[in-house]
C-alpha cells in the first residue's frame, strides 16, 4: 500500500555511484517509521540501491516500474527501528 513520503530522491538521468550515495546519507539521517520514496530511470541503480541498504534496516512498501513513453520506476521504504 502505497503512502505519502517523508523524503523524496529523484534520480532520473542521476550517475549510478552519485545516486547511491545519496541514497546511504539519506536513509541514515532518517528517523525510525519514516518513508523514502525513490523515483529512477537505471536498471542498474535499481538493483544496485538494495545492496547498498542492509536487509533489515527497511520494509518494502511499494514498488512500481512504469514503461510508458520514459521508462522509470517508483520505490517506497520504510525505514525500521
Amino acid at each position: 500500500m502505497k503512502r505519502k513520503a517523508d523524503h523524496i530522491l529523484d534520480f532520473r538521468g542521476s550517475i549510478t555511484s552519485i545516486s547511491l550515495l545519496k541514497l546511504s546519507q539519506t536513509f541514515r539521517e532518517m528517523k525510525a517509521n519514516e518513508v523514502l520514496e525513490i523515483l529512477g530511470s537505471s536498471l542498474d541503480t535499481r538493483s544496485d540501491l538494495f545492496k547498498v541498504l542492509p536487509d533489515d534496516s527497511y520494509d518494502l512498501i511499494f514498488l512500481d516500474v512504469v514503461e510508458e513513453e520514459d521508462y522509470f520506476y517508483r520505490i517506497q521504504l520504510k525505514k525500521k527501528n
